[in-house]
């Protein structure tokens, strides 16, 4: 790992502890917090990296977490297959773009997920109207996660909208946050942004994420969950519009 100030290392670790305890609440978040608060004092494509690992082993386990796993996949691999060519194809943009007008879309798709989330009614989408909807939903989640670290819009609402069972919901999160961190990954790699050091940081940060959704899931059922949805958003709106203030200083 590359040498880090102790003051960065308890930041990164408290970041991924208060990551993973959200993940173990809501059963999502993990990226979202993580590359709110990481992208505030670092720039996107570095906290995307370190993002990668702790990602990748938490949404598998969420994923897997089931036996609806594999009619999922057969049901939603269009989407998927959206996620791969958006997010390696957005993710040059990430690589390139100045870092405070990286933060400042970042910053924008939080306060957008946040907005909907709060504000929008949930839909539900016939199954004739999955069959094109699917990759579309797909590409352009990917987009938005190459271009922000973030994947959560649209697929979270998409995939809300299916009428899919509570498990199964959550298992269809995992399996999008799954091929989303994957791909970030590729796309990352094509571009010559990874490095060893980040990802000895990536890793170490698995601890403190899967702590934090041990802790969560332990406390998930003694928390008023709309309570706690509230206050997850707003802090998302805040933590948004912070970073989008930023090229404007």
């Amino acid at each position: 790992m590359p040498e880090i100030s102790l003051a960065s290392f308890v930041a990164l670790s408290a970041t991924f502890l208060a990551a993973g305890w959200v993940k173990g609440v809501t059963g999502m978040g993990l990226p979202t917090v993580a590359m709110g608060v990481l992208g505030a004092w670092l720039s996107p494509v570095v906290a995307a990296s370190l993002l990668l690992i702790p990602s990748f082993v938490t949404n598998l386990w969420q994923m897997l977490a089931g036996p609806a796993a594999p009619r999922l996949w057969r049901r939603l691999w269009p989407m998927m297959a959206g996620i791969v060519l958006g997010t390696t194809l957005g993710a040059g943009l990430l690589v390139r773009a100045d870092a405070a007008w990286s933060a400042a879309a970042l910053g924008t798709a939080l306060i957008a997920y946040a907005c909907c989330a709060l504000a929008m009614p949930r839909l539900s989408i016939a199954p004739r109207a999955e069959r094109w909807l699917s990759p579309v939903a797909g590409a352009l989640t990917g987009g938005i996660t190459g271009v922000t670290g973030v994947f959560v819009i649209p697929a979270v609402p998409f995939l809300q909208s299916l009428n899919l069972e509570k498990d199964e919901l959550v298992q269809a999160l995992g399996l999008s946050f799954t091929v989303s961190t994957l791909a970030m990954a590729a796309g990352l790699l094509s571009h010559g942004a990874l490095r060893m050091g980040q990802l000895g940081l990536s890793a170490y940060a698995i601890l403190p994420a899967l702590a934090g959704m041990w802790l969560g899931q332990r406390v998930r059922h003694r928390i008023a969950p709309k309570t706690f949805r509230l206050c997850f958003l707003l802090f998302l709106l805040l933590l948004g519009i912070e970073l989008v203030s930023r090229p404007w200083r």
